[in-house]
C-alpha cells in the first residue's frame, strides 16, 4: 500500500514526490545547459572578430574577466587560459593556468593568440612594462582591466577592458595626493586660472573646482577650446565665470581684476612651442615676459594672496627663445616677491603627456596616417609626466609655498622619444620598422638634446612630500631685471629694437642663455659656449664611464673630467713605470718581447695587437731569452701607452 504525504489539500505518494524533484532537476540544469551552448553556438558565433586571449591574474577580478568575456556579444572571445608567477592551481574554471616561466620560454605566435588581459591589479608599473614589452614584441595586444570602483554598476563588462596606453608603457608610479589641506586652501575663494583652456589651465580649473572654491574664473583668448570646456564646466554645476581676454591686454585684464577681485590666480597663459618662437621673439617675449608681467603687478595691486605661475624646464640653461622668455618671466615673478600681501611661488615641470602638440598626439597621428613617425634626434631624451599629476603637483606647491620660491618636480627617469616611438608603434599592433618606419630629421632651431631641472648655481632642499623639491636661485638684480624689461618694451613698441637686439637683451640678462642650432648663436659669448661645450654635452648612457666609475650623474664637468682622466691615466702608467724601471736595472731580456710582438700575441693594457692574444704580465718579466735594445723596449712601452690613450678616447667618444 503506498505511503502518502498528508497536506490540509491533498495527499500525495513519496514516490510521485521523488520522481518530480528528479525530473524538476534535470529538467533545470538541462535547460540552462542547452541555453547557454546555444548562446555560445549561435549568438556569440555570430560576432564579426574572434580573438584568442590569455588572462594574466588568478584572483577574483580575472575570473570576472573571463565572465565578461564569455557574455560579450560584439566578439567572441576565446579563453586559452590563465597566466600567473606563483599559482598552484592547475585550473580555473576549466581553463589551464600556466606558470610565467612557461609563457616566457613559448613563441605565444605559434599559440595564435591575439589578446593578453593584465586583470592583477597588485602588478607595479614597472613589471607591467615589462611584461608589456615582451608580449608586444611578439606582435600581441596588451589590455588591462580597470580597478573594481571603476566598474558599471559593481560589474565588470568586456567594453571596459581597455588598451594600454603610453602612461602605462612608461612605467611610471601615479602620484595620487590627498592633502586636506587643499580643500582649506580654495573653500570659499575666487580663483583666477589664465590660460585656462590650455592642457594644464584646463586641468588646474577641474581640480580647483574639485576642491570646492566659491567662484572659478577661467580666461584665454582661444575661444573654441574656452567653450568646449565651459560645456564641460556646466554640466558639474558649479559656479564659474568663462572670460575671452588676452593677458598681454592691460586694461582688459584690469577690468578683470577690479570686477571679480581673485584671492588666488594660477599664471598658465603661455607660448609653448620652440620653433615657432624661434621665429618670432617678440611675440614670445609680449606673451611669456609681459603678459606674466601685467597679471603678476595687477596681482600685487588687487592684493591677490597667492600667484602661481607655471613655468618649464626649458627655462633651464635655455637654448631657445622660449627657454629664455620663461626664463625672464620667472625672474621677474621673484623679483616681485618683497614681504608683500601677495605670495609669489613658480612651478617647473617637463613635457606632460597627451598636451596639446606634445610628441604623443603627434606619433598617434602620424601611425594612424601609415607613417613615418618623425624624430628630431635618436638620443633626444625627455622627462614625462601626465597632466594630472602635474596639475596636482602644481596646487600641492600652491599651498606649501610662503613666496618666492620655485618649486621644481621629480619628474622620474628621463624617456628616450626614439624608444618612446618604437613603443607606441607596437602599441598600436604594428611592427618596426616592418609595418611604420621611424626618420631621423635633425634637432629643430633651439631644440636641447636633453633637458634639466635646475640651472647652474642652483641647489635644491626637500619639502614634506617626496616629488617636490625646493630649488634654492642665486640672487638677482631685480632693480636690472625690471628696467630691462622695461626698456625692451618700450623699444618694441617704437619699433626700435630688431630680434637680434631683443635676443642680445635676453642673454645680457640671462648669462646661461645660449642658442642652440639657431641663427642666434652668433650673438653668445665666446668663452661661455666653449665652457658650456666642455660641461653640457650630451653623453649617452653607454659612455658615461668617468661618471658611473665615480658615481656621479649627468654631464661631466671640465674641472672633474681633468681630475678623473689624470687619476685614471696615472693608475695605468704606475703598473708600466715599475716594469719600465726593472728593465733599467736589467734589461737582457729584450729579445723576449720582439718575439711576443712578431708573433702577434703581444698586448699591453688596453691595447691588443690580435685578438685571442696571451697576455702580457709582470710574472713574463722573469723569463730569460736573447739579450735586448733599451731602445726598442722603450718605443715599445710608448706604443702601449699611445693605445692606452686612442682606446680611452675612443670610449668617451
Amino acid at each position: 500500500m503506498p505511503t502518502y504525504l498528508n497536506f490540509p489539500f491533498a495527499s500525495i505518494p513519496y514516490s510521485v514526490s521523488l520522481t518530480h524533484f528528479f525530473i524538476a532537476l534535470v529538467g533545470l540544469v538541462t535547460s540552462r545547459l542547452v541555453f547557454k551552448t546555444l548562446y555560445n553556438r549561435i549568438i556569440l558565433r555570430s560576432a564579426t572578430l574572434t580573438r584568442r586571449v590569455l588572462i594574466y591574474g588568478t584572483d577574483r577580478v580575472a575570473v570576472m574577466t573571463t565572465r565578461a568575456l564569455e557574455m560579450d556579444e560584439k566578439v567572441r572571445y576565446q579563453i586559452v587560459g590563465y597566466i600567473d608567477k606563483k599559482s598552484s592551481r592547475t585550473k580555473i574554471n576549466g581553463y589551464r593556468v600556466y606558470q610565467l616561466k612557461k609563457i616566457e620560454k613559448e613563441d605565444l605566435k605559434d599559440w595564435h593568440i591575439d589578446d593578453v588581459i593584465i586583470a592583477d591589479r597588485s602588478l607595479s608599473p614597472k613589471f607591467i612594462r615589462i611584461l608589456t614589452d615582451r608580449f608586444l614584441e611578439q606582435g600581441i595586444k596588451v589590455k588591462l582591466v580597470p580597478p573594481p570602483e571603476k566598474w558599471w554598476q559593481g560589474k565588470l563588462k568586456a567594453s571596459q577592458i581597455k588598451d594600454l596606453d603610453i602612461n602605462d608603457l612608461l612605467g611610471r608610479k601615479r602620484i595620487v595626493l590627498n592633502n586636506p589641506k587643499l580643500e582649506q586652501e580654495f573653500r570659499g575663494k575666487t580663483v583666477l586660472v589664465t590660460g585656462g583652456a590650455g592642457s594644464i589651465g584646463s586641468e588646474i580649473t577641474r581640480q580647483v573646482m574639485a576642491h570646492g572654491c566659491k567662484r572659478l574664473l577661467v580666461l584665454d583668448m582661444a575661444e573654441s577650446p574656452l567653450y568646449d570646456l565651459e560645456q564641460e564646466l556646466k554640466r558639474i554645476g558649479m559656479q564659474f565665470e568663462v572670460l575671452v581676454s588676452d593677458v598681454r591686454n592691460e586694461r582688459r585684464m584690469q577690468e578683470v581684476f577690479e570686477k571679480y577681485r581673485p584671492d588666488i590666480v594660477f599664471h598658465a597663459a603661455a607660448y609653448k612651442h620652440v620653433p615657432l618662437m624661434e621665429q618670432n621673439p617678440e611675440e614670445a617675449f609680449r606673451t611669456n615676459v609681459l603678459g606674466t608681467q601685467i597679471v603678476a603687478d595687477l596681482s600685487l595691486r588687487f592684493e591677490v594672496e597667492k600667484f602661481v605661475f607655471v613655468s618649464t624646464d626649458k627655462a633651464v640653461n635655455p637654448t631657445s627663445v622660449m627657454g629664455a622668455s620663461k626664463r625672464l618671466a620667472e625672474m621677474y615673478v621673484s623679483c616681485c616677491h618683497n614681504n608683500q600681501k601677495t605670495r609669489f611661488i613658480t612651478t617647473r615641470f617637463g613635457n606632460v603627456l597627451g598636451s596639446n602638440g606634445s610628441v604623443v598626439p603627434l606619433f598617434t597621428k602620424q601611425i594612424q596616417e601609415g607613417g613615418p613617425i618623425t624624430v628630431t634626434h635618436k638620443e633626444i631624451t625627455r622627462f614625462f609626466m601626465t597632466i594630472p599629476e602635474a596639475c596636482q603637483l602644481v596646487l600641492e606647491a600652491g599651498v606649501m609655498g610662503a613666496g618666492g620660491e620655485i618649486f621644481i618636480f621629480d619628474m622620474g627617469e628621463s624617456v628616450k622619444i626614439y624608444d618612446l616611438a618604437k613603443k607606441m608603434i607596437r602599441l598600436s599592433g604594428l611592427r618596426y620598422p616592418e609595418d611604420i618606419d621611424i626618420d631621423i630629421i635633425g634637432l629643430r632651431p633651439g631644440e636641447k638634446i636633453y633637458e634639466e631641472l635646475l640651472a647652474d648655481g642652483e641647489q635644491t632642499l626637500e619639502t614634506y612630500h617626496e616629488k617636490i623639491r625646493l630649488a634654492k636661485s642665486r640672487q638677482l638684480d631685480c632693480a636690472l631685471v625690471k628696467s630691462r624689461i622695461t626698456f625692451i618694451k618700450e623699444g618694441l613698441c617704437a619699433g626700435e629694437i630688431n630680434n637680434m637686439e631683443l635676443i642680445t637683451h635676453f642673454k645680457d640678462l640671462i648669462p646661461e642663455y645660449l642658442s642652440n642650432n639657431s641663427e642666434y648663436e652668433r650673438l653668445d659669448n665666446p668663452k661661455r659656449r666653449e665652457e658650456a661645450a666642455i660641461s653640457s654635452v650630451y653623453v649617452p648612457d653607454k659612455v658615461k664611464i668617468i661618471d658611473r666609475a665615480f658615481g656621479a650623474a649627468g654631464p661631466i664637468s671640465p674641472k672633474k673630467n681633468v681630475i678623473y682622466l689624470a687619476a685614471l691615466l696615472l693608475g695605468l702608467l704606475i703598473p708600466f713605470a715599475l716594469i719600465y724601471l726593472r728593465q733599467l736595472l736589467d734589461h737582457k731580456y729584450f729579445g723576449y718581447f720582439i718575439n711576443q710582438i712578431s708573433s702577434g700575441r703581444f698586448r699591453i693594457g688596453l691595447c691588443e695587437i690580435v685578438d685571442g692574444g696571451t697576455a702580457f704580465t709582470p710574472r713574463d718579466i722573469g723569463r730569460k731569452d736573447q739579450g735586448g735594445n733599451l731602445l726598442w723596449m722603450t718605443l715599445s712601452y710608448l706604443y702601449g701607452f699611445c693605445c692606452i690613450g686612442t682606446n680611452f678616447t675612443s670610449a668617451l667618444r
